[in-house]
């Protein structure tokens, strides 16, 4: 008896340990030590468009002369910056002098001439009024003159008709009245000249009129002169940089007034108080780019650089080249390390579309999926594989947010693949 219950205890300690050994095996798949762990750890997520584009300045304005000559002086050289008002280029004024020098001449002339027709003018009208006076005073006296000596004759003749004159002293009266009359008919004439003389000074007035518009002629051509002799001197519009030069010293330029090609640009000015970035973004991407996003932005010249930016413009329309649509995003570039980059370089640029921050994050190969769920291996002790169901949220493509089943510092088992789920809107998979 007593050996069958030695038996029995033997049996009963054999089946527990090989139930021990069945639940182990259920909670730990292997005790190998898996190829590759990660651990746990916050940190932070972003979602980014990626695209290329060119450095640009914010406003390039090209400088042409108005005048036509040879330069004489050129004080400014590719990227050296200038100021409003600064000096840029100095054409040969010589042949502007002698044109202005003219047209001084001129000017005066066309005055003189002026002055001289308004003397005239006031001449003849001093002449047509003294003239007037004297003819009327004239005409009056001749009135007088004729009427008494009329009378005269008159009585004369009734003299002689009766015999109480004699022929001579009526003669000689009717002489003196015809006479009279005769005078007086000149006066009227004289009177009637009057209206010719006045019609002349209109013609004087005239003359007076074209002289004025002559002389605002001569000064409206010296006015062109001198803005031509100012032209031959070319100062900067804004405050800028050179950034391309197109002449030099002993060069002849054309007009870009006169010229029909549209004249030289002697230089390019570039306003680098703001920098640009004008990158193409597939209309894939433009969906999930908006106004004030953040970006980041590299150059091959700095390679270990980052320059910070934001969208400050997204194009309405779109542009097809080779059945590819792309939209124009400009992206001004902040920070005061903004004056390294250049026109025409490229940059790779990085819209931040989301960013979770102190957040868990492990690598998307993390995770497997298990009847349909998202599953973490936890790591315990001798390499024990502990599988969690686990919740992920945001990714960028290498790690992912993880929402919950996994808590900061566990180490996980990673696989080679990730699993094939399909992210959502907000890159996180589909649980």
């Amino acid at each position: 008896m007593r050996k069958f219950f030695v038996v029995l205890v033997i049996l009963l300690l054999l089946a527990a340990g090989g139930l021990a050994v069945r639940q182990h095996n259920a909670a730990a798949t292997t005790t190998t030590a898996p190829a590759q762990t990660a651990v746990v750890t916050r940190g932070t997520i972003q979602q980014t468009v990626d695209s290329t584009g060119k450095v640009v300045s914010n406003l390039d304005v090209d400088i042409k002369c108005k005048a036509s000559g040879t330069v004489i002086n050129l004080p400014v050289d590719v990227s050296q910056s200038v100021k409003t008002g600064q000096l840029l280029v100095q054409l040969d004024p010589v042949d502007e002098k002698r044109t202005v020098e003219s047209m001084e001449i001129a000017v005066k002339q066309s005055e003189a001439r002026l002055e001289q027709s308004r003397q005239n003018l006031a001449i003849a009208r001093q002449n047509v009024t003294t003239t007037e006076e004297k003819d009327r005073a004239t005409l009056a006296s001749a009135k007088v003159r004729a009427e008494n000596l009329r009378t005269k004759a008159d009585r004369q003749k009734q003299l002689l008709d009766q015999n109480l004159g004699s022929r001579e002293e009526y003669e000689t009266a009717e002489t003196e009245a015809a006479s009279a009359e005769a005078d007086l008919h000149a006066a009227e004439i004289a009177i009637e000249d009057l209206a010719a003389q006045r019609l002349n000074l209109k013609v004087k007035e005239q003359d007076v009129t074209l002289a004025e518009g002559q002389v605002n002629s001569d000064n409206n051509s010296l006015s062109d002169a001198n803005q031509r002799l100012a032209d031959t001197t070319v100062n900067s519009p804004m405050d800028g940089v050179v950034s391309t030069l197109n002449i030099q010293n002993g060069t002849i330029i054309s007009s870009a007034i006169s010229n029909i090609g549209g004249g030289t640009t002697v230089m390019t000015l570039s306003d680098l108080s703001h920098i640009f970035v004008l990158a193409s973004v597939d209309e894939s991407d433009i969906g999930r780019v908006s106004l004030d996003q953040t970006v980041r932005i590299t150059v091959d010249s700095y390679p270990e650089r980052e320059f910070p930016g934001k969208v400050v413009r997204i194009a309405t329309k779109g542009v097809n080249v080779s059945n590819v649509v792309t939209f124009e995003v400009k992206i001004e570039v902040l920070g005061p390390d903004k004056k390294l980059l250049k026109p025409e370089m490229t940059a790779n640029v990085h819209i931040i579309t989301a960013e979770h921050k102190n957040i868990l994050v492990i690598p998307v190969t993390g995770v497997h999926s298990d009847g349909g769920k998202l599953v973490a291996n936890v790591i315990g002790a001798n390499y024990a594989r502990l599988p969690q169901p686990v919740k992920l949220g945001l990714s960028d493509g290498d790690n992912c947010e993880v929402l919950s089943g996994l808590t900061e510092g566990q180490t996980i088992e990673l696989f080679p693949e990730p699993p094939p789920s399909r992210w959502d809107q907000n890159g996180g998979p589909n649980n």
